[in-house]
C-alpha cells in the first residue's frame, strides 16, 4: 500500500531534530501534490526552474515560501526577484550582483546561500572553498544592501559510500565555522547550513545541517 504524501512528510519530519528546517523539493510535481503537502502543514517548497516556480507561485497559496534551489542563470533572476523567499545556490559573484540589482528594483532584500562545490563529481555547480574565500575576502558583498548572505549550501557526491558523504558534510561544516568566524561573527542571520537530500539527510543532520532539501521521500518519483 502506497503511503500518502502526508504520511511521507510526517516520516521525514520525525527524523529531523528541532531547529532543522525542511525544504520540500517539489520540482516536476503537479500542483495537487504540493497542495497535499501544504494541507499537511508544509510551507517551504524548493524549485529549480524559474518558469515552473513562477507558475506555481501564481496559483498556489500566498504564504508559501519559495526557495530556488537549482543553478540560476543571471537572466532569470528578474522573474523570481519579486517573490522568491530564498535563492539557495549562489555560485558566482556575477550572480550575486544580479540578485542585488533585481532585489533593489523590487525594493526587497533577498536571502541567499553560497553554494559550495565539495563533491567529487565535476557536473555539480558551486564555488570551490578557495573561490568562496576569495569572494568573501574581496568584500564587494559588504556593500550590497538588497542581498542577505545567510549561510552555505552543498550537495554530497552521489555515492553509496556513507563515509565519503560524511567526510564531505563535515568539510562543509568546518568551512562554515571558518567563514562564520572570519566574516559573520556578529551577524545572526548567517546561520544556515544547508546539506542533505532524500538519500542522505540523516547523515547530514548528524554533520550539522540546519536545512535539508527532500523531494523523493515526500512526493515519490518525479513526474517529468
Amino acid at each position: 500500500m502506497m503511503q500518502t504524501i502526508q504520511e511521507n512528510l510526517q516520516h521525514v519530519q520525525a527524523q529531523l531534530p528541532e531547529g532543522v528546517a525542511l525544504v520540500a523539493v517539489s520540482k516536476f510535481h503537479p500542483h495537487e501534490r504540493l497542495m497535499e503537502a501544504y494541507e499537511a502543514g508544509q510551507r517551504v517548497f524548493g524549485e529549480s526552474h524559474e518558469r515552473e516556480m513562477t507558475e506555481k507561485h501564481e496559483v498556489l497559496p500566498a504564504d508559501i515560501e519559495w526557495h530556488f534551489i537549482g543553478h540560476l542563470q543571471t537572466n532569470k533572476v528578474k522573474y523570481i526577484a519579486p517573490y522568491v523567499g530564498m535563492i539557495d545556490a549562489v555560485d558566482s559573484l556575477r550572480l550575486l550582483r544580479e540578485i542585488e540589482k533585481q532585489a533593489a528594483r523590487c525594493q526587497r532584500v533577498i536571502p541567499v546561500l553560497l553554494e559550495l562545490h565539495i563533491a567529487q563529481e565535476a557536473t555539480k555547480y558551486g564555488l570551490t572553498l578557495d573561490d568562496c574565500r576569495q569572494l568573501l575576502a574581496d568584500g564587494e558583498w559588504r556593500s550590497m544592501t538588497h542581498v542577505s548572505i545567510q549561510g552555505l549550501m552543498m550537495m554530497a557526491s552521489f555515492t553509496d559510500d556513507h563515509e565519503q558523504i560524511r567526510r564531505e558534510f563535515l568539510t562543509a561544516k568546518a568551512f562554515f565555522d571558518e567563514v562564520k568566524h572570519d566574516y559573520f561573527a556578529d551577524d545572526d542571520h548567517f546561520r544556515i547550513r544547508s546539506w542533505g537530500m532524500s538519500d542522505d539527510f540523516p547523515i547530514a543532520v548528524e554533520c550539522g545541517s540546519t536545512m535539508v532539501r527532500v523531494g523523493t521521500s515526500i512526493f515519490g518519483p518525479r513526474e517529468y
